[in-house]
């Protein structure tokens, strides 16, 4: 993705949106925006993950299994590669150990 946008989306990223020969799936501009929505989501999951971690849930683990298994939903309006992005994403954000999850289904 070498156009003269200047959001720069990181390889972890677009490797979900690249089939085995590493092509993109989608246009350039589709993924830079499905980033954008997912970086986004990650971020305003930080407050409600500290939340979660201080009231509810045992561990952080607990707090993030929680948080993917509700974007791995239908209705969540991202792929499960996303939802396994944002999750590993806001365990960076937290500074907190990535927890085990499954692996995503390839791209097709």
């Amino acid at each position: 993705m070498h156009d003269e946008n200047q959001i720069h989306v990181p390889p972890s990223f677009t490797a979900l949106h690249s089939d085995a020969r590493q092509r993109l799936t989608a246009p350039a501009a589709e993924i830079r925006a499905r980033y954008e929505l997912c970086e986004d989501l990650a971020n305003h999951l930080v407050e409600q993950a500290q939340t979660l971690y201080h009231v509810q849930a045992p561990s952080e683990t607990e707090v993030l299994s929680r948080i993917h298994a509700g974007l791995s939903t239908a209705g969540s309006g991202v792929s499960p590669a996303e939802a396994r992005w944002i999750t590993l994403r806001l365990a960076e954000l937290l500074y907190w150990r990535a927890p085990e999850l499954p692996e995503a289904p390839a791209a097709s």
